[in-house]
Formats: structure tokens, sequence, C-alpha cells
């Protein structure tokens, strides 16, 4: 099984970890998958080698039992043919390919079993690899979360700690309450001063026409005093 450790190492890493310490942490995912895809692949090669060697002794194992099956035959036909001798050295090299065919059936059931464990543990790595690719855009996406709050985050922080920016603001937002204060101020004593000019003619009016008035009780009084009235 150990050509499938270094893919197990590397599947089964903390790829949220390594994404907290990653600068780049799509750049780190991408590679993870590379690397995986490559030793899949030695995998697969070196599980494609056994089988190509159970498949080897599948077939020497069926020749064993054919050339025993070969000689047995071969037995029968020289004990028709009255030659017991030739039948027992027959049945002497039937019996060596029946002792070869056997520890072959041996060695052949002992790789196909190694054969379907290999082939379970590469299909489970198939699949984690696939579950890894299906994660890893959702990974980055939040790698790509994580990185714009942190910018956020970072930008409230400094406008934050720039006390003076806001000093200033304050000042300019108070200089302009000021700027209009003063011009409410000109407007209304300008309008007084319109108030008062207004007030003050009607008033020399007022006291022209008493004068007038005045003067002319004079006059008739005077005019009652002549003689002749």
């Amino acid at each position: 099984m150990g050509i499938f450790s270094r893919l197990k190492t590397l599947i089964s890493s903390n790829v949220n970890d390594m994404i907290g310490k990653a600068e780049k942490p799509e750049k780190m995912l991408n590679q993870l998958i590379i690397e995986m895809n490559e030793q899949l692949i030695e995998s697969k090669k070196a599980v494609a080698m056994a089988i190509a060697d159970e498949k080897k002794l599948e077939r020497e194992k069926d020749n064993q039992f054919a050339q025993s099956r070969e000689w047995e035959r071969k037995a029968i036909l020289a004990v028709n043919a009255g030659k017991d001798d030739l039948a027992k050295e027959a049945l002497l090299r039937k019996q060596e390919y029946d002792n070869a065919a056997a520890e072959y059936q041996k060695q052949w059931e002992s790789q196909k079993t190694s054969v379907e464990s290999l082939k379970e543990s590469l299909r489970e790595l198939q699949n984690k690899i696939e579950e890894a690719q299906r994660k890893k855009n959702l990974l980055v996406a939040r790698a790509k979360r994580a990185e714009a709050q942190q910018k956020i985050q970072n930008t409230i922080s400094n406008v934050s700690g720039n006390r003076s920016a806001f000093e200033a603001f304050d000042r300019m937002a108070a200089k302009v309450d000021q700027m209009e204060a003063m011009a409410d101020a000109s407007k209304e004593l300008e309008d007084l001063s319109k108030n008062a000019s207004l007030d003050r003619r009607f008033a020399e009016l007022e006291k022209s026409d008493a004068s007038a008035d005045i003067m002319l009780l004079e006059l008739k009084e005077k005019m009652k005093a002549l003689p002749g009235n």
C-alpha cells in the first residue's frame, strides 16, 4: 500500500489551515489538485502492473493445469497400449505439473486479493480527489471573502484612527454654521434698517403736518385781533 501513502498525506492535509498561511490560497489549491492528479496517475500505473502480474500468474496456473491434464491423457494412452512403465512416467510428470499448478494457484489467489485491495484503495483516492476538486472553488471563494473583509476592516481602522481628518471636518462644519448665522444676521440688520428708515419718513411727514396746523391756527388768531374783525 506504500504507493498510496504520499497521496493520502496530501488529501488528508487540513487545507483550511494551509489557506490561512498561504499568500495565494487559490494558487496553492490548484497546485495541490495538480499534485494529487499526478500521484493518482502514478498509482494507477502501479495498480495496472499489479493487475498484469495477477493475469500472468493466472495464465501460468492455467498452463500448469493444462499440462497436467495432457500428461494424464498420455498416461491413459500408455495404459491402453499395455505400457505401464510409460504410463508411470507420464503420471510422475503429471504430478510435477500438479504441484506447480497448486503453487501458482496460491500465488495467483494472493495476488488477486492484493489487486482487489489496491483497486478499492484507488477508488477511494479517486473519490477523495473528486471531492477536493468540488471543494476547491468553495475554499477559494471563502478565502477571497475573508481577504475582502480584512481589507474593509483595515480601511475602517485607518479612517477611525485618523482623528485629525474628523476634527478638521467638524471645524469646517462649525465654520459653515457660523457663515450661515452671519448671513442671517446681516439680512436681519438690513431689514431693520429698511424698517427704521420708513418709520422715520412717516414721522417726519406727520411732524410736518402738525406744524402747518399750528401755524394755521396761529394765523387765524392773529387775524381775529386785527381792527375791524
